[in-house]
């Protein structure tokens, strides 16, 4: 569940994030067995729901699941992703052991699984995918051939110095311009560079030693003076790079400008030809959204020399591509970035990784068979139905809101009446012709996908914006909200269990996927979203007190989450979650109208002794039920705009009356906090 922001996502991002899922042939082993909505054996009754509520709804799965080795974050969202991994695996498979006619999209998803699995090839082939792109480097005369080198690694997808997109122009979002932005860094974000206390000293000592061992492996010369100059470039980007809660912000990450300017602000790197060479054929306003960070860019560029230069470039090329290499530098990216960081115990069975990649290459080709298969018309059918409830839902709550003005709230309603609803799967289908699966190397044929997605984006700026496309593959279990064209979708991956039952009762289904149909909604309310129009502007329709007092009461969910210890005496991040603090309150207030709603007044029979209330809440707590290890717990409070699974449950639910009700929560426990520290937005 995500606001997608104005960032892009290369496909080698892409595939390690996607969760693939399945739908309508969703069963277990047994055949005879019913998925249940709300299983007794998911609970922990030995703990008072009053004193954690989060235990008590999801301490038996916790226990019942222990985390994989080859997880650093085991939970029921991930489990849902794992089994349908199995399933889109099933049709991978099975294309892959039929005759396909040559260049059809069988054969491409079939050659490029197949490729992906030869695990004798790779230890065969060592660096020879990447070798000619190193030799390219070499060759670099002087500074002034790096537009066009540049240009090409960004097509490929490497992430040298800085990176570029299309999207929606802040200002006309029917338009779509050319954005450039920070990038070139190995570990997430800036905070891991800059930050002084001891663990933020130990992941660099470690990136360090990684970096170290990498150049060992690939025959890098004067390796350990190049450890030294690759980290003081990437600590130098970092340091003038805004902070995840800065890129948060959409006014200043907004700043237009033309190819004069941009030329004229930044001589020492040629736009003019970067620009050509990518392939903008109308170029017209860009944005620069980190302002400094290229200014610094500017002046790096003029002070570094050529040959720290290459090496830094060599160096992103192998970190990028050392997933789909040779054995020895597989297991070397793995113990830093999964082992270490996120404290994971092995990797993931090698099908799964690939059947990922295959997915993220050729998404709305799998995405397409799989639909076919396992998507009921009746689930989307059962979910208008939902969208439209809970849209009602919370249009009452804006009307009954008793701190907004009559002239924002017209304005409100005007931008929710307007939000476009995308369900399941795109009308219109990617086509993949023109991409080039050859049999020569496996990550020559990511790379040549980078290119494909890097392409279609690009021919993009200077045109009006297609709002049919999806930015998710049917197959993914996810949601997201798009302040740019003001819609929601929610892809065939996430209709399913947990999220969604076709034959539960409304109570779990509108407090698991209806919350989060009102979370994906409140995105276009939350910090970040308010200050798009209903016609995806970035613009300010608040009135002025209005947006004082939404600001005031949103200040109540930063605190609330600053004072939460996530592990030892590292705090939760309130203002880098807060855009999806405020989703998953407004989502839960929303949906539980929506469910009092369509009870009308009713009040249905116990289920395992439980209340339709009671299950709400069950249902919710159960979406986010998991196991994580502390290590991940500590690089996803440092990354991610999203709480920790049990604070997504239990510091929400402090605050919410009709939680209080539903399991009769005493003043004075845990689960209940003082009336002045609750929440009043939507």
């Amino acid at each position: 569940m995500k606001t997608i922001s104005l960032k892009k996502i290369s496909i080698l991002t892409l595939v390690s994030i996607l969760l693939i899922s399945c739908g309508q042939k969703m069963k277990t082993e047994n055949e005879n067995n019913i998925v249940k909505a709300i299983d007794l054996k998911d609970l922990d009754t030995t703990v008072s729901p009053s004193d954690d509520f989060y235990q008590f709804a999801t301490g038996g799965w916790q226990k019942n699941h222990p985390l994989p080795d080859e997880e650093s974050r085991f939970g029921s969202f991930d489990q849902l992703g794992k089994d349908n991994n199995q399933k889109i695996n099933d049709i991978i498979t099975n294309l892959s052991m039929q005759q396909n006619e040559k260049n059809s999209i069988e054969w491409k998803i079939a050659t490029l699984y197949n490729m992906g699995m030869d695990t004798s090839k790779f230890e065969t082939d060592k660096f020879a995918a990447i070798e000619p792109i190193w030799s390219e480097i070499d060759n670099l005369k002087s500074k002034n051939e790096l537009p066009t080198l540049i240009a090409k690694l960004h097509r490929e997808g490497f992430p040298i110095l800085f990176g570029i997109y299309g999207a929606a122009d802040s200002d006309d979002a029917n338009m779509t311009i050319a954005n450039l932005y920070q990038s070139g860094l190995g570990l997430a974000n800036r905070d891991y560079y800059t930050e002084t206390d001891q663990n933020s000293k130990n992941i660099q000592v470690k990136y360090h030693e990684f970096i170290e061992k990498m150049l060992t492996i690939a025959n890098f010369k004067d390796v350990k003076e190049n450890v030294e100059k690759i980290y003081k470039l990437e600590e130098n980007l970092a340091q003038n790079s805004m902070t995840n809660v800065e890129l948060r912000d959409p006014f200043i990450t907004n700043n237009k400008t033309n190819i004069e300017k941009l030329t004229k602000n930044y001589p020492n790197f040629n736009f003019n030809e970067y620009f050509n060479k990518i392939g903008v054929k109308k170029i017209g306003d860009i944005n620069v959204m980190q302002p400094k960070f290229f200014e610094n860019l500017n002046t790096l560029l003029s002070s570094t020399d050529i040959e720290i230069l290459k090496v830094y470039m060599k160096w992103v090329v192998l970190r990028d591509a050392a997933s789909w290499l040779n054995k020895e530098v597989v297991d070397a990216n793995f113990d830093f970035y999964g082992k270490f960081l996120s404290g994971a115990k092995e990797q993931q069975p090698r099908w799964r990784k690939i059947v990922n990649v295959v997915n993220g290459c050729l998404g709305e080709a799998v995405g397409q068979m799989f639909v076919k298969e396992y998507f009921p018309p009746e689930s989307k059918q059962r979910m208008e139905t939902l969208v439209k409830n809970i849209q009602t839902a919370f249009s009452e709550r804006i009307k009954n809101l008793d701190w907004m003005s009559e002239e924002t709230k017209t304005k409100a309603q005007e931008k929710l009446n307007l939000i476009t609803v995308k369900i399941g799967y795109p009308d219109k289908w990617k086509n993949y012709s023109i991409l080039n699966i050859a049999e020569d190397y496996f990550f020559c044929n990511i790379m040549r996908a980078n290119e494909f997605e890097f392409d279609e984006n690009i021919a993009e700026i200077g045109f009006p914006v297609d709002k049919t496309k999806w930015l998710m593959t049917p197959q993914t279990v996810n949601a997201y909200y798009q302040p740019q064209t003001n819609e929601i979708c929610f892809p065939a991956g996430i209709l399913q269990p947990p999220f969604f039952y076709a034959d539960a009762d409304d109570a779990v289904n509108y407090g698991a996927i209806g919350v989060v149909i009102g979370h994906e909604m409140t995105h276009g309310f939350d910090d970040e979203g308010r200050n798009f129009d209903k016609d995806g502007n970035l613009n300010n329709w608040w009135q002025k007190e209005d947006s004082e007092k939404f600001e005031t009461r949103a200040q109540v969910l930063v605190d609330r989450f600053d004072e939460i210890v996530v592990l030892d005496e590292l705090h939760a991040n309130g203002q880098l979650s807060l855009g999806e603090n405020i989703a998953d309150y407004g989502g839960l207030k929303i949906s539980f109208d929506a469910l009092k709603k369509a009870l009308n007044g009713t009040t249905p029979e116990k289920i395992d002794g439980f209340t339709a209330e009671q299950r709400f809440y069950l249902a919710y707590a159960k979406v986010w039920g998991q196991n994580i290890r502390n290590e991940e717990i500590i690089r996803r409070t440092k990354e991610d705009v999203h709480a920790i699974g049990k604070w997504r449950v239990n510091a929400q639910l402090q605050g919410i009356e009709d939680f209080f009700t539903a399991f009769d929560i005493k003043e004075n426990t845990n689960m209940r906090l003082p009336k002045d520290k609750w929440a009043y937005i939507w």
